[in-house]
């Protein structure tokens, strides 16, 4: 997916540092959705919700702890 895609600008500032941000926790995760073509995300509510082949997979948020929903690979890249 092309991240440029995605509009971030209603997502919560501190997810936005936590994505964005070189050293930013949730880094890695962001560079996984630009290069798997499997993966898609989307702004819902400030939050950042990652879907795999149409499933969604996990939502990300600013302050609070992200929201496994579904068993995916890219769950290995938080708990690291």
């Amino acid at each position: 997916m092309n991240t440029a895609d995605i509009d971030i600008t209603n997502m919560c500032s501190h997810l936005r540092h936590k994505l964005m941000d070189a050293d930013g926790i949730y880094h890695p995760i962001w560079q996984t959705i630009q290069d798997d073509p499997e993966l898609t995300a989307f702004v819902r509510s400030r939050q950042l919700h990652i879907y795999r082949n149409g499933k969604i997979v996990m939502v990300l948020k600013g302050k609070a702890e992200p929201q496994i929903v579904r068993e995916d690979p890219i769950d290995e890249l938080i708990k690291q």
